[in-house]
């Protein structure tokens, strides 16, 4: 497996994280002008609030709740779909500990050339991201199985680009969810669904990915330019958000979809056991190379 395949894959891996990273959390509404009353779940209180600030409070209890266990499932066109299963923490940073499993595409095909059957184990950290690459990529690297993503150093090595991945991997929580919805100034109530056997409320809006971009991950002019461009290529611009919110203004579920060069891509996540302990350990540093390294060696075979 040369160098230019395992960058590939492993940029690849990064993207996918930051695709594929859990949202939702913090912000109350202490000047919604509703005139429901607090616990007051009446038809009549729950229509005098309006979806913004109805939002409000489930970023507030979402984010304050502080952990939850997560199911994610994630479709981007013929690249690859996968599933992922773990538990995200946002008391202090993120923290979490999450198994993906690539199920279709060509990703899923470079990655059985690690993992045979396609299963990917990852760890957030405050500073890094974390990926268990397989036997083949450890054969392929000097024996070292996992691979460390440091945020700092993904906008750096990757541009304006990078520094979006940056934001989004370090914000990979249930607020950012409700966050980019109430961005998007285009927030609709479609009205009462169930849920896996929960009661819920569906919200639904479109976000303008490039300047949602700006906003959340503070890049300046020429990164801005430099990350629409970038953007261009993938076909990106425009993302369907929807949430399904439970009595209790925590959210239950989570849909994003968006048109791409590649194909559609989509994501649905499921929300449960929030402020469950959340159990974290850093992978061991003779098992791991880092990103920068990687990335070294594909340039100087490249030159």
């Amino acid at each position: 497996m040369t160098s230019k395949i395992l960058r590939r894959v492993c940029v690849s891996v990064a993207t996918v994280a930051a695709l594929s990273s859990v949202a939702a959390c913090g912000g109350s509404d202490e000047a919604s002008g509703s005139g429901a009353k607090n616990g007051d779940k009446s038809p009549a209180a729950a229509a005098a609030v309006s979806p913004i600030a109805a939002l409000k409070k489930v970023q507030q209890k979402s984010g304050g709740a502080e952990s939850a266990k997560i199911e994610s499932t994630v479709e981007m066109g013929t690249t690859m779909s996968m599933t992922m299963t773990g538990a995200m923490d946002w008391s202090d940073g993120i923290t979490g500990d999450v198994t993906i499993k690539y199920t279709g595409g060509t990703m899923a095909e470079a990655m059985k050339q690690m993992s045979p059957d396609g299963t990917m184990r990852t760890v957030y950290l405050k500073d890094a991201y974390f990926a268990n690459m397989g036997d083949g990529f450890a054969e392929a690297i000097g024996g070292k199985h996992w691979i460390r993503y440091g945020y700092e150093d993904l906008a750096s090595i990757a541009g304006a680009s990078g520094e979006v991945l940056k934001d989004q991997m370090q914000g990979s929580t249930p607020e950012k969810s409700v966050e980019s919805l109430l961005a998007s100034g285009s927030i609709k109530k479609i009205g009462e669904e169930n849920v896996r056997g929960v009661a819920t409320t569906h919200y639904t809006g479109t976000v303008d990915v490039a300047a949602l971009s700006e906003k959340t991950a503070g890049l300046d002019a020429a990164q801005l330019k430099e990350f629409k461009e970038q953007l261009a290529k993938t076909g990106i611009t425009k993302e369907t958000v929807d949430l399904w919110v439970d009595e209790n203004d925590l959210l239950i579920k989570q849909t994003s979809s968006a048109d791409s060069a590649n194909g559609a891509v989509n994501s649905t996540s499921f929300f449960s056991d929030y402020g469950s302990a959340v159990s974290v350990a850093q992978p061991p540093a003779g098992d791991t190379v880092d990103f920068k390294e990687i990335a070294g060696q594909a340039a100087q075979t490249a030159s």
